[in-house]
């Protein structure tokens, strides 16, 4: 009976959406479950399940019926977890200020969903009460010195990673004073006012063009999305936040919420690739700058590099279709 109920939840995608529960004790007609599921209609399927069988799930805890703390991160980046302890792969990296649903707690740690459904463990004492300021700007380098004055000589405070939303409070000389984790003085030129992101398709397909190239040699990272090491589908991710465009996390995802786009490709369209025989799991993601040639980061480069996928026949082989956010 625990099989066929450990099967069951294989059947949900446990990126964004829970099912753990476990069987408490059973007789020839009966079950008593208890665990937690995200939502009461995976409770509703369990009769198809078990036909004939009387369930007792009142031992269940639904976290969707559930009233949730919202809490922000409130270091300069943070990972995200797919078990409450550190010594796991990342699933993600979360930058200052993300806002987070607490939906279970496990001693220092706590199991979160962000604004996009996407869920994992996160160590709560990076967290902080409440919401972080709406931003004004985003952050475009890599990584990003926050200075105790507005000059390069003075003392570092911190350290802020591409992508991050902060509040200017004030300029000064091409230096802002900027508050996110600490409040420091960064230059200028490194923010991005979120009231003027680009708004026509040739906007943004210039800046992303110029922004991918601005991470070119970011070392690889499987569940980076920072300066610090990126993976593929982080990477794509940030170049669309830079312009004010939220997608997915993981290829997978983008290839599925994307619009398909067929050659001629366009800077900014998106590039899907499988390493499965039947080519039905995607598991990589590069961005078009025009044509075939894409920017992505990849393990084989190590890192965030161009390539021709004409001249490129390992990727040519792989490649499954395109799609956009933009067009």
């Amino acid at each position: 009976m625990q099989t066929i109920l450990d099967n069951f939840a294989k059947t949900f995608d446990s990126r964004t959406s829970l099912f753990d529960v476990k069987i408490d004790s059973q007789s020839d007609d009966s079950l008593t479950l208890s665990g937690r599921v995200l939502d009461a209609s995976q409770l509703d399927e369990l009769p198809r399940v078990f036909p004939q069988v009387r369930l007792d799930t009142a031992s269940v805890r639904v976290l969707n019926a559930e009233t949730h703390e919202r809490v922000h991160v409130a270091t300069n980046l943070t990972g995200l977890h797919e078990r409450p302890t550190f010594r796991v792969p990342l699933l993600s990296e979360l930058y200052f200020g993300t806002e987070l649903e607490v939906l279970d707690e496990e001693g220092k740690w706590v199991f979160i969903r962000q604004t996009d459904g996407y869920l994992g463990w996160a160590y709560r004492p990076y967290l902080g009460e409440g919401l972080a300021p709406s931003p004004t700007h985003l952050t475009l380098a890599p990584t990003i010195e926050l200075h105790a004055e507005p000059n390069q000589s003075s003392e570092v405070l911190t350290r802020l990673v591409s992508g991050t939303g902060v509040v200017v409070e004030e300029t000064r000389d091409g230096w802002s004073r900027v508050q996110a984790n600490k409040t420091g003085w960064m230059q200028s030129s490194q923010l991005r006012p979120l009231n003027e992101l680009p708004q026509s398709l040739a906007e943004k397909q210039t800046i992303l063009f110029n922004d991918s190239h601005l991470m070119t040699g970011t070392p690889y990272l499987w569940g980076g999305a920072s300066g610090h090491g990126i993976d593929c589908s982080g990477f794509a991710q940030l170049l669309h936040r830079w312009i004010g465009i939220q997608i997915p996390r993981d290829a997978d995802m983008q290839c599925g919420a994307s619009k398909p786009v067929e050659a001629p490709y366009q800077v900014g369209d998106l590039f899907f690739f499988s390493e499965d025989d039947d080519k039905k799991h995607i598991t990589h993601v590069g961005m078009s700058l025009g044509g075939w040639k894409m920017i992505h980061s990849s393990r084989s480069h190590n890192g965030v590099y161009v390539d021709d996928l004409q001249e490129r026949k390992s990727l040519m082989d792989i490649f499954v279709s395109a799609g956009s956010y933009l067009r």
